[in-house]
């Protein structure tokens, strides 16, 4: 028997039904074989009984008996097998928890490589084999291995789960597609795993842009961050160099004023011992005079005391002291005198810090030639502009009425300042314009126009171009005028930069353009006006 086996293949004696070696093999009248318990289960589901195998059906139940030489040959090869088994489970993995375990295994179960979607059955590497090389098996659809597999076939029919419909958005098998869901839209499984994996990689793409999007979020709110502490420090620092300079001219006022009352007391008791030291003197040749008085008084030499009477009875030469006084120096007022100067010079760093904040933010800007008016006359750097009587021929796009000119730079967000010279005009505009504002026809200066704008008229007469105007009394006429920007503050603010004086500030402006620095040298007034506005450096004061 043991050399017969050996003639034999291990395939022979396996059970189609659950492809391991035979357990208790039984024969159906059309000859094929399996183990009593796989059939007998196979035909309590399937009616009419069906060989598994050759498909061959059969009207009435077979009676199903032992075939007991098969039993021997297979009971051989159950243990060559499981020998085998036993002696390469070292070299494959043994089943941990969590992972699936091979439905064939008997004793330690291996690790399951794949699952047969038409045995349900998880296999190992070993009770794999077949699947991979008999051609009835190799048409089953193998998956990487899952876990009840039971769940894969339709509870009511007992067939695999093969379908999807769309209408109900579930998983049928065939007969309920032909009963239960004969009029729905029901496609295979796989055409609906590709639409729905093609559908989930498309909400991927989008996730993925949607954390790119977060991501690029984060950075930005990072680089805000550090510009944030950036504009902190030096906030910081501006504060600390302005408080430091309060502070050294508050104790400096405070040293001159004690200082200058000291010295008042020191030139009153200087006073006061000049005038002890000469009293003293006097009334030491007062008692001296007493002294020689009172001695000759008790002289008995009559001829003596007539003789030295004329010379002692005579005052000696003293000074009046009746009107004289020490008077204490009044100190009224001192103090506040004191204070106001200290609040006149406190109020002139106040300004000049205020001042080299806003130059801090100080940019290069030129004039363009494209939106000048005809009569306007550039230099070649771009940095002065006047009027003058001859007009030019240019395109269509620059200023028709208004003698002005922009910038071709222009400011969509943060800060910004520049410095123009306006020494010797008796008339200019100066501020910021935004994009859209209208170039043709007669222009009236106002924030309500999209000008934020202040102007000299008549050599003197100062105003804010708002609506109504704003006239600005200015104890000077400015040489050089500053122009600062906050664009998300909504702030325009105008300085006179050698008093490094505020002169006016637009507050609460809303911006939604681009604005341009804007200029107007207005007309030349038969040479009165001829100055040209000058785009000056900004030097920032010590």
């Amino acid at each position: 028997m043991s050399a017969a086996s050996c003639l034999l293949t291990k395939d022979q004696f396996l059970c189609s039904i659950c492809l391991d070696v035979f357990t208790d093999p039984v024969t159906t009248p059309c000859g094929h074989n399996f183990c009593k318990t796989c059939i007998t289960k196979h035909w309590d589901k399937n009616v009419p009984c069906q060989c598994p195998y050759c498909k061959t059906t059969f009207n009435t139940r077979p009676e199903l008996r032992v075939n007991t030489f098969i039993s021997e040959m297979a009971a051989q090869f159950r243990q060559s097998a499981q020998q085998k088994a036993s002696s390469s489970s070292s070299e494959q993995q043994v089943s941990k928890p969590g992972e699936v375990p091979c439905d064939v295994c008997t004793g330690t179960k291996l690790k399951a490589l794949k699952s047969c979607l038409v045995c349900l059955a998880s296999y190992c590497e070993t009770h794999l084999e077949p699947h991979l090389t008999k051609s009835g098996l190799k048409r089953h659809q193998l998956i990487d291995p899952v876990e009840n597999l039971e769940d894969r076939m339709c509870t009511k029919h007992d067939k695999l789960l093969e379908l999807f419909c769309k209408t109900n958005q579930m998983c049928v098998c065939m007969i309920c597609s032909i009963l239960d869901h004969k009029t729905h839209d029901v496609v295979p499984l796989k055409k609906e795993y590709e639409e729905k994996k093609a559908e989930l990689g498309k909400r991927d793409a989008e996730i993925q842009q949607m954390i790119q999007k977060g991501q690029l979020k984060i950075e930005e709110m990072k680089r805000s961050v550090e510009l944030s502490k950036k504009d902190a420090d030096r906030e910081i620092a501006a504060a600390v160099q302005v408080f430091t300079a309060m502070k050294e001219s508050v104790e400096r006022s405070q040293a001159e004023l004690i200082d200058t009352i000291k010295e008042k007391q020191r030139q009153t008791e200087k006073q006061a011992e000049g005038f002890i030291k000469e009293l003293e003197q006097d009334i030491s040749e007062l008692e001296k005079r007493s002294s020689e008085v009172e001695q000759i008084s008790q002289s008995e030499d009559h001829l003596h005391f007539l003789q030295i009477f004329p010379s002692l009875n005579a005052a000696p030469p003293t000074k009046d002291w009746t009107g004289v006084s020490v008077c204490p120096p009044s100190y009224e007022g001192t103090v506040v005198r004191a204070v106001n100067q200290l609040e006149e010079t406190l109020s002139k760093q106040m300004k000049e810090a205020e001042l080299k904040w806003v130059q801090q933010y100080a940019v290069d800007v030129t004039l363009d030639p494209d939106t000048a008016h005809p009569k306007l006359i550039l230099s070649d750097d771009g940095k002065q502009v006047k009027h003058v009587d001859v007009k030019k021929i240019l395109p269509n796009n620059p200023f028709e009425t208004c003698t002005c000119v922009f910038a071709k730079q222009s400011f969509s967000s943060g800060r910004f300042y520049y410095e123009v010279q306006v020494k010797e005009k008796t008339e200019w505009d100066l501020g910021v314009a935004r994009e859209s504002i209208n170039r043709k026809g007669k222009i009236t200066l106002s924030p309500q126009n999209g000008y934020w704008t202040i102007c000299l008229r008549n050599e003197n007469e100062h105003k804010a171009c708002a609506r109504p105007a704003v006239n600005l009394s200015l104890k000077c006429r400015p040489e050089k005028v500053g122009v600062f920007v906050d664009y998300e503050e909504g702030l325009v603010s105008f300085y006179d930069v050698d008093a490094a004086a505020l002169i006016y500030s637009f507050t609460g402006c809303c911006f939604t353009q681009k604005l341009y620095p804007y200029f107007n040298p207005c007309l030349n007034n038969g040479g009165k006006n001829s100055a040209p506005l000058i785009i000056s450096p900004v030097n920032n004061i010590e």
